[in-house]
């Protein structure tokens, strides 16, 4: 039985989501206790008891302790991943592409199509967004022979929540590829998207992509905004990221939701802040992409290297958790991220 402390390294969710994705996989049994012991509000909250409950239902596995605030669980993952079409309702504002993510490697594996109708938030503070994850970390995925397919039906935010995302995933039939991404190389572009939800009277998402035009034109480089005033979100909400291309193919994303009191020139000017603060490091990936990747890189096949900005608790607790569960060796010297896949396989 793999035995797991969630107070270990960032004591966060991330620890429990990726422990029980890669259980399932391995198909050992996990006691993991503490969960979320560093957090405000430790224990299960309802987008965690939903991403377990979602890795039992895709196994056939059996699952104790699964209920709000719950600081322990003891969970056996079933035989196989049958795949099919399945739709949660996280029933909050709690975040749609956190239970995406869990749910990936899981279909990558499974015996056919998956495709996940996930509803609650898309947008938020302190999770990745949903533009983040359908236009970095997917067509990174896409290079190493993932097929995945993200689609936004309905915008969510705080804290009505209620936005929908469709999440298609294809069996891999064989290994993921490693990546080899060391030099960041020139930026060929900016792009960036800006939504605002019911806010076209105040001019929300067209403010917010103005601002980033002004900064990054004076900064020397060639922008492209998409601008959406969206009308069917359950509540008035906003939503910027901006992505950097260059001609190495490196992918580096930055963004933030909106919420009262939060202007929409103060978004863009930190979107475009921490985009740049990233691309001055000369790295590959950016902040969040660069621990996303570890779970996909430690099932490769190979060795993968990139760039990240900076180590962060994300990059220790999931190198730490590879290692445990996969037997997958990692380390990073400076920025510079080493990771030996496994070559899972099933």
């Amino acid at each position: 039985m793999i035995e797991i402390d969630g107070s270990m390294y960032s004591g966060s969710g991330t620890l429990l989501r990726y422990a029980v994705a890669l259980a399932t996989l391995v198909g050992e049994p996990l006691h993991m206790t503490r969960i979320r012991a560093k957090r405000e509000k430790p224990g299960l909250m309802p987008q965690h008891l939903q991403a377990v409950r979602a890795c039992c239902s895709l196994s056939d596995g059996e699952l104790e302790g699964a209920e709000l605030k719950s600081a322990e669980i003891f969970y056996r993952p079933g035989k196989s991943l049958k795949g099919g079409n399945f739709q949660w309702d996280i029933g909050t504002a709690g975040s749609t592409t956190m239970l995406a993510f869990t749910l990936i490697p899981l279909a990558l594996f499974a015996q056919r199509t998956c495709r996940f109708a996930i509803r609650g938030g898309l947008f938020q503070d302190n999770a990745p967004s949903a533009f983040h994850m359908q236009r970095v970390l997917i067509p990174i995925l896409q290079r190493m022979g993932a097929k995945v397919r993200v689609e936004v039906l309905r915008p969510g935010y705080l804290p009505r929540g209620q936005g929908h995302l469709m999440l298609e995933v294809e069996p891999l039939g064989g290994f993921l590829k490693p990546l080899f991404m060391i030099e960041q190389g020139n930026i060929k572009e900016v792009w960036g998207i800006s939504l605002a939800s019911h806010l076209e009277k105040e001019k929300v998402s067209e403010r917010m992509a103005n601002r980033c035009r002004k900064l990054l034109e004076e900064r020397g480089y060639p922008v492209r905004m998409e601008v959406l005033n969206d009308k069917t979100a359950m509540q008035k909400g906003a939503a910027l990221l901006l992505r950097a291309e260059t001609d190495t193919e490196c992918l580096l994303g930055a963004d933030q939701a909106g919420k009262p009191g939060r202007r929409s020139e103060a978004i863009a000017e930190f979107v475009v802040h921490s985009l740049l603060e990233d691309l001055r490091t000369k790295a590959t990936t950016d902040r969040h992409l660069g621990d996303q990747l570890i779970l996909f890189a430690a099932l490769g096949h190979g060795r993968t290297e990139y760039l990240i900005p900076q180590v962060t608790e994300h990059v220790e607790s999931n190198l730490w958790l590879v290692e445990k569960i996969l037997g997958a060796k990692g380390k990073v010297e400076g920025s510079h991220l080493r990771i030996e896949g496994i070559g899972f396989h099933k």
